[in-house]
């Protein structure tokens, strides 16, 4: 049983954007479309498998486990400064985990709340801004970092996926 029965949709930015902010945004929702396309379609078995002997953790959930992670602390609370509790506090970093209650459509469900929660907490902020918690970074570092990593990410799921079932590509 597939976890879900259709792609998230993605597109492109504009070649042509003029908005620093928006293009980082624009990118960063490219990739978080691609990741969340990498598990649909697979049981919860394949998107729960952890194939990779050296990193017996990474599984697709757990990918998207880590990356709702990122997003809460670096878009959500560093820049945003919203008050939430981290999701990857603890050594080793826990949000790689899985309970049994993780399935491909609640941890899909999941990084997408967890897109409109850095959706409210960027709001009015601008590329130079300094980051809300500490003021140690700009706006547009915390964006590149998020993007950077999603970016990496995807390529993981990329692996992961074609061990799954042998799909490739975007």
């Amino acid at each position: 049983m597939s976890n879900t029965s259709s792609k998230t949709y993605r597109s492109w930015p504009a070649p042509l954007a003029g908005d620093e902010l928006r293009l980082q945004l624009d990118f960063l929702q490219f990739l978080r479309a691609t990741a969340v396309n990498k598990v649909v379609g697979l049981s919860r078995d394949q998107a729960a498998a952890t194939p990779l002997p050296v990193s017996p953790r990474m599984s697709a959930l757990g990918v998207l486990k880590h990356l709702t992670a990122v997003e809460r602390w670096w878009l959500s609370i560093e820049a945003g400064g919203a008050d939430l509790p981290s999701l990857w506090a603890g050594t080793p970093d826990p949000s790689w985990n899985l309970t049994p209650d993780d399935t491909p459509a609640s941890v899909v469900a999941a990084y997408k709340a967890e897109w409109a929660r850095a959706e409210k907490a960027l709001r009015g902020l601008g590329p130079d801004d300094r980051s809300r918690r500490r003021a140690e970074f700009t706006v547009r570092w915390v964006l590149a970092h998020v993007v950077q990593e999603t970016a990496r990410h995807v390529g993981h799921l990329d692996v992961l996926r074609e061990l799954a079932d042998g799909e490739v590509g975007e």
